[in-house]
């Protein structure tokens, strides 16, 4: 099992001042202490239950991009990229790029987008549901082409590439994971287009059933579904109730999921010593798992 840590909460004690800093030492901190992959939102606002736009929100590569240079072996992502938030010939270019800078780091995590405040408060368009999962569909395979030997165009519904070039390549193929468990739609792209999903903290029957929706469509697909990692935010908080968390990701080993995400709780008084103790404490036991 390995530990994943979601950095949502940019209102750290010490106000403005102190988000550089903390933020810094709070990914050192993960880096050094062996955590696999940190993450970051995409958002323009934050979101509603962390307070909404009077809290601190940052752009989301842009801080991938600092924090590849202030980390050595994390993975790092977005959880999940807003398919509505940037062309996909563009985001294709701004992973690589932080693949690249980042020595074969990059992770692309990617949904069709749900937060229509901040669009309309910026100015960006917000389309239906149904044309956002079109978008998110056709921007799963834009991707798929930059980074292939095919550097032609594309031709979709939506978006219309002359040219699919991508020089310099990434170091390695960023895997490619979709977040979100809609049954209908978004597991079936999961099984045709992505290398993991990413699903919502729930009881074992949930858990147990959405992986089995995501096991018939990759029947459907044609694909084998031991290729497709499962991901998921764990419900108990690793610090504050250890116990409670050692049984969820016990359950959640034994459902196949490879990878588990936590992160400082909202409003923590020491975010860096919260990661700290998961670091010391709990990842041991999750590599004995």
């Amino acid at each position: 099992m390995k530990l994943a840590i979601h950095l949502a909460d940019l209102s750290y004690p010490g106000g403005p001042a102190a988000l550089l800093p903390t933020l810094t030492t709070l990914a050192r901190t993960a880096d050094q202490g062996g955590v696999s992959r940190i993450t970051m939102m995409d958002h323009y606002f934050q979101m509603e239950p962390y307070g909404g736009p009077p809290e601190p929100m940052l752009e989301g590569y842009t801080s991938l991009g600092y924090l590849a240079g202030q980390t050595t072996s994390a993975e790092l992502g977005l959880l999940v990229t807003g398919v509505t938030y940037r062309h996909p010939g563009l985001l294709a270019k701004i992973i690589t790029t932080l693949d690249v800078l980042s020595s074969g780091r990059a992770v692309l995590g990617l949904g069709a987008a749900w937060y229509e405040r901040e669009h309309r408060g910026l100015g960006v368009p917000f389309p239906s549901t149904a044309e956002r999962f079109e978008r998110l569909e056709e921007t799963l395979q834009i991707v798929a082409q930059m980074w292939s030997e095919d550097d032609g165009p594309y031709q979709g519904k939506h978006y219309r590439l002359a040219e699919t070039v991508c020089v310099p390549a990434p170091v390695r193929r960023p895997p490619i994971m979709i977040g979100g468990q809609g049954e209908r739609k978004t597991l079936r792209l999961v099984a045709r287009y992505a290398d993991a999903c990413n699903l919502f903290p729930a009881d074992e029957p949930t858990v147990r059933h959405k992986l089995a929706v995501l096991d018939d469509h990759c029947a459907t697909a044609g694909r084998d579904p031991a290729e497709v990692a499962r991901t998921i935010f764990a419900a108990a908080d690793p610090v504050a109730d250890p116990d409670a968390f050692r049984a969820e990701v016990e359950m959640l080993t034994g459902l196949g999921i490879s990878m588990v995400w936590t992160g400082p709780p909202r409003g923590i008084s020491d975010p860096v010593g919260w990661v700290a103790e998961l670091c010391e404490r709990r990842l041991p036991e999750l590599c004995d798992l």
